[in-house]
């Protein structure tokens, strides 16, 4: 009898240890669960959650002129180009290419260019930042913003099948001259007036920047003043990337200055 009874305290013994254990257990993956909950950071950023690639617009505030056009085009594979255009002064056009890189954040870039430029992405826009990485805040506050283009809005000016008007040409003004430029997307031909002869060829485009002409030919009209065509013509030959800013495109050459400037003709 008295064994019997031993039997049963220590299997009662058993029973609740087993029984405190397993609570124990249970209010410690509680515990660790909760905390885990409260501490799971918002992985919700800017950098994974918007469409930021694309092209941006607007005018910037210039202390000592009307204002700074600027474009902005932000490509997949972390590069980006921009062009600013200093509004009434001569040769103020400039046209930069480098990459950029997201903050920790994951709500900021930061370009490679000589002055650090950085910005907030948002729902279709960049926010330029202050040199503290603050928004900018006053009355100006709406000039720091540049728009993303809506590539679907027909209405925009295109690189292709537009007339684009020489306007500047190897950093000179460029007036009273009937030279211009057209891509046409039938057959990818390229064709214009160098400013006395028609041209024509053939063009590819890679990126949306990188492009190569090739196939030109020109009438053989002989005019008094063969100076602009010779140089347009000469730039043609060693041109390999485009932008747009707006209602105007540049020609360029890698990294350096724009080799010819255009403006759109209605």
């Amino acid at each position: 009898m008295k064994k019997h009874l031993l039997k049963l305290a220590i299997l009662a013994l058993i029973f609740t240890v087993s029984c405190q254990s397993d609570k124990k257990e249970n209010q410690e993956a509680s515990t660790i669960e909760t905390v885990s909950s409260e501490k799971k950071p918002d992985m919700h950023t800017s950098q994974n959650s918007l469409d930021w690639k694309g092209t941006y617009v607007g005018t910037l505030p210039c202390a000592d002129c009307e204002g700074i056009k600027t474009t902005i085009r932000l490509n997949e594979d972390m590069s980006y180009e921009a062009v600013t255009e200093y509004l009434g002064k001569n040769d103020g056009v400039f046209d930069t290419r480098g990459y950029y890189k997201w903050e920790d954040n994951g709500q900021n870039i930061l370009l490679s260019d000589d002055n650090e430029t950085k910005f907030k992405v948002g729902e279709n826009k960049l926010i330029q930042l202050d040199k503290s990485g603050n928004v900018i805040t006053g009355e100006l506050a709406d000039m720091y913003v540049l728009k993303k283009q809506n590539m679907n809005d027909k209405s925009a000016i295109t690189f292709k099948d537009t007339k684009w008007k020489l306007v500047k040409l190897m950093g000179q003004d460029i007036t009273d001259s009937k030279a211009f430029i057209t891509f046409s997307t039938k057959d990818n031909r390229v064709f214009g007036n160098a400013s006395c002869n028609n041209f024509n060829g053939s063009f590819e485009i890679e990126n949306e920047l990188q492009i190569k002409l090739s196939k030109m030919a020109t009438t053989m009209m002989a005019c008094p003043d063969m100076t602009i065509e010779k140089q347009f013509m000469a730039i043609l030959e060693k041109v390999d990337n485009v932008s747009l800013n707006g209602n105007s495109m540049t020609l360029n050459k890698a990294k350096m200055a724009p080799l010819a400037i255009f403006e759109a003709v209605e």
